[in-house]
């Protein structure tokens, strides 16, 4: 059973920095695409970043200059670091495994003064 497990998320001042982690087990890590989704309140699931097998990556324009996903194959984990936060970030963050079609449970970060 595919299982991926969410952390990092919490509570943080504008400007400030938080690196989310996704644990992945059950499967074979290194063979799927992993994305980062966000849904904030009252909005909309949207994909923020993904990167491949390959490691090859894509950032939303939104939050390109300030948000960077890496993974570690060994470690079977996928990371969001995120910097320079804002308001507007705050939302539940999800790991996501497009191939399997599995969803994390999410980690809410909170950007506020």
């Amino acid at each position: 059973q595919v299982q991926l497990v969410e952390y990092g998320g919490g509570l943080v001042q504008p400007g400030g920095s938080l690196r989310l982690s996704c644990l992945v087990s059950g499967t074979d890590f290194n063979a799927y695409t992993m994305r980062w989704y966000r849904q904030a309140p009252g909005k909309q699931r949207e994909l923020v970043a993904g990167i491949s097998s390959s490691g090859s990556t894509d950032v939303a324009d939104s939050v390109k200059d300030r948000f960077h996903i890496s993974r570690d194959p060994v470690k079977k984990a996928v990371y969001l670091q995120m910097n320079r936060l804002k308001t507007e970030d705050t939302a539940v963050y999800y790991c996501y495994v497009p191939s399997l079609l599995v969803w994390g449970q999410g980690t809410q970060v909170t950007v506020s003064s």
